[in-house]
């Protein structure tokens, strides 16, 4: 979509929107605000803005910079869907200098792998290799 505008700027970011969206997905239900903002200040953001300056979009990217990133919390608000901002998004992610030469770089999705595997994710090869620590309904 022409007209937006994505920045890794943490003071541009509408943090009520981002919370909103956030613990309604279904990756993070019913995060505490205070969480959510936490998550943010320790990570690499990327908001989408459009003309008029209001965010539409968002991303962050939790990494050291040199091996290791994963990439979270990605959403378009509904009304900015299918208009190509979550690939702008991604390309802006992909080119930024902090994360170029990692030997790694993860996500986890529910139904956007047809965006993830334009910018090179694949599925796991040998997932038997990954552990977790999961807590589900933590936030609740």
């Amino acid at each position: 979509m022409k007209g937006i505008n994505i920045s890794t700027s943490h003071d541009d970011l509408d943090i009520e929107l981002i919370h909103s969206f956030v613990t309604n997905s279904y990756w993070a239900k019913n995060i505490p605000l205070s969480t959510l903002q936490k998550s943010i200040d320790n990570s690499l953001v990327f908001g989408a803005y459009a003309n008029d300056g209001r965010q539409v979009g968002f991303a962050r990217v939790i990494s050291d910079k040199a091996t290791f990133a994963y990439l979270s919390d990605v959403f378009v608000i509904e009304k900015y869907r299918g208009q190509g901002i979550s690939k702008q998004l991604m390309e802006n992610i992909s080119s930024h200098p902090d994360l170029q030469g990692l030997r790694r770089f993860m996500l986890a999705t529910s139904d956007a792998h047809g965006l993830y595997s334009q910018f090179g994710f694949t599925s796991v090869e040998n997932p038997e290799k990954l552990m977790q620590v999961l807590t589900p309904g933590i936030y609740d």
